[in-house]
């Protein structure tokens, strides 16, 4: 059995698409890392998306855990020519509107698609499962990255997964059995 108790990095406080921008996160609640760091396993592994707003959040409360490299497989999507701008900035809203609607194959040009994203960290998961069989592991990393993991989990669609919120500093936890994943806490904030 496998822990992973995924954590979404500081706020940004972007009011656009953020993916692959390397934005620094607020930590300046200090307190609240604090609460953080205490809720979750001493002896778990860390491990982070290698974008600062991730790593300075992983940083922070890795405390004595062992820390492990940044992973880019756990980033955020990669929304390309629709990096940084709001939804009603964007000039093409039927694709917009079709990509959030029907997320799945649909891509932002230049950007990856939902099952590109989905994919992408399936695998930084495996690796994390096949080296290190039996651990807790803390994995900083992204609104779209969580929602990934947390749609497995569940056994729903794409759609249905974006209804769940995953707030900043929030503990998403998930275990592997034999079974299949199952669904923790969602979005605790400790």
């Amino acid at each position: 059995m496998s822990r992973f108790f995924w954590v979404r990095h500081g706020p940004t406080h972007a009011k656009s698409m953020v993916g692959w921008s390397d934005l620094a996160a607020d930590l300046s609640d200090t307190a609240a890392l604090t609460r953080l760091n205490r809720a979750l396993p001493s002896d778990a592994l860390v491990i982070s998306s290698d974008l600062v707003r991730a790593t300075a959040t992983a940083d922070a409360i890795s405390g004595t855990r062992p820390r492990l490299p940044h992973d880019p497989d756990l980033r955020e999507m990669h929304f390309g020519a629709w990096e940084l701008q709001r939804f009603d900035e964007v000039e093409d809203q039927t694709l917009i509107r079709a990509f959030w609607e029907r997320p799945g194959d649909i891509r932002p040009p230049g950007g990856e698609s939902w099952h590109d994203l989905s994919a992408r960290v399936d695998r930084a998961v495996a690796r994390l499962l096949a080296a290190h069989p039996g651990r807790d592991i803390v994995a900083v990393a992204h609104f779209g990255v969580i929602l990934t993991q947390l749609q497995q989990g569940l056994k729903v669609g794409a759609y249905e997964v974006f209804g769940h919120k995953i707030d900043n500093l929030s503990v998403t936890e998930l275990t592997r059995q034999d079974a299949g994943w199952q669904v923790g806490r969602i979005n605790h904030s400790p």
